[in-house]
């Protein structure tokens, strides 16, 4: 696809959603002895939400595994929508963006593993992260040079800000 369409695309998006593990994560756990657990997340990839959302974007997470941290992570950057341990994502998208008056297509998705496949197949703008499996980074319409938990949901915001300009890139 050349830019000036990709950029088109982008320009259109309304709701920029992303996978948690392995996307905000560089796809570890940590699980104490006692049963806490916890996960690093990248101070930049925060940045590049709040801008988001700054600009008028809905922003959401999507994820098929509960986590209190995420949860918190996400309360903390003032992501309204947040949908954690669901066995259906794409169930869980059409709910979302039917509640808000959001056309797939005026969606994108960031995702890492197979799980993600059938959610990414029906968002207007695809993206994988660099340390995605294969069949992920095929199906893809894009591909973040950093990793997931590395600076990829920052790149991610950054290119959806840059398509356009007026909402503050």
């Amino acid at each position: 696809m050349n830019s000036a369409a990709t950029h088109n695309r982008l320009a259109e998006l309304r709701l920029v959603a992303f996978d948690v593990d392995g996307v905000f994560t560089d796809g570890r756990f940590y699980l104490s002895d006692d049963g806490v657990e916890s996960k690093a997340f990248n101070t930049q990839d925060g940045y590049g939400i709040r801008r988001l959302i700054e600009a008028g974007f809905e922003v959401a997470v999507i994820s098929g595994r509960r986590s209190g941290a995420a949860a918190k992570r996400m309360a903390e950057l003032g992501v309204r929508h947040v949908i954690l341990g669901t066995a259906d994502k794409v169930a869980a998208f059409d709910e979302l963006i039917a509640g808000l008056g959001i056309e797939a297509d005026e969606c994108a998705y960031a995702g890492d593993d197979i799980p993600d496949l059938l959610l990414l197949e029906k968002v207007g703008y695809s993206i994988a992260v660099a340390n995605a499996v294969e069949t992920v980074r095929d199906a893809c319409d894009y591909t973040t040079m950093a990793a997931g938990g590395h600076g990829a949901v920052r790149e991610i915001c950054d290119l959806v800000l840059a398509a356009r300009p007026e909402a503050g890139a």
